[in-house]
């Protein structure tokens, strides 16, 4: 038996326990369900989107250390996490040095856009650069960026950390990227 139907069957055992013992009427009980089962199907969508999105690892910003980057504008942050960004189509660039807190932070707002239901596509550079070289070697380049394309907010880490072309050189800082889809 799945999980998930034996939580459905624990739930309903209790519900119906309930209900003979007055706690609660029909309707009341009915409405427990439906929202457990509506949970139920959240959990299972953000999960299957996440994985889907490619994060190394999940973030998000109540596990991210302000105090820890004092110079950080923690306000600005916040409001980034409405995602007001997505639907006006802008770039966000999160620039420092190394081990400030760039990928915990995008990978948080990534998290963000997928529970508000967004598809959401994490990518370092250099294995996007890769995957792109290969894909213009093989033919299906035009696919690719399709695909990259769909997501609403593409997540690229790992800017500056290695040469992107032979001979390119580092950055002294590296950066992450939240490129949203542009409007046509």
């Amino acid at each position: 038996m799945r999980p998930a139907t034996s939580r459905s069957l624990e739930m309903l055992d209790a519900t119906l326990r309930r209900i003979e013992q007055g706690q609660i009427d029909g309707i009341e009980a009915l409405d427990e369900l439906l929202l457990e089962e509506l949970s139920l199907r959240e959990n299972r969508r953000i999960k299957a989107a996440l994985r889907m999105a490619r994060l190394p690892v999940v973030k998000t910003l109540a596990g991210f250390d302000f105090s820890f980057q004092p110079s950080l504008d923690r306000n600005r942050i916040m409001a980034l996490a409405g995602l007001d960004f997505i639907p006006r189509a802008e770039v966000v660039h999160l620039l420092g040095p190394p081990g400030t807190g760039k990928s915990h932070l995008a990978t948080a707002l990534a998290v963000e856009a997928v529970r508000a239901g967004k598809l959401v596509y994490f990518i370092p550079l250099a294995d996007l650069v890769a995957q792109l070289a290969k894909a213009e070697r093989e033919g299906p380049l035009r696919e690719r960026i399709r695909f990259l394309c769909r997501a609403s907010l593409l997540v690229v880490d790992e800017i500056g950390y290695l040469p992107v072309t032979p001979g390119g050189g580092t950055c002294s800082s590296s950066w992450s990227t939240l490129d949203t889809k542009r409007a046509p």
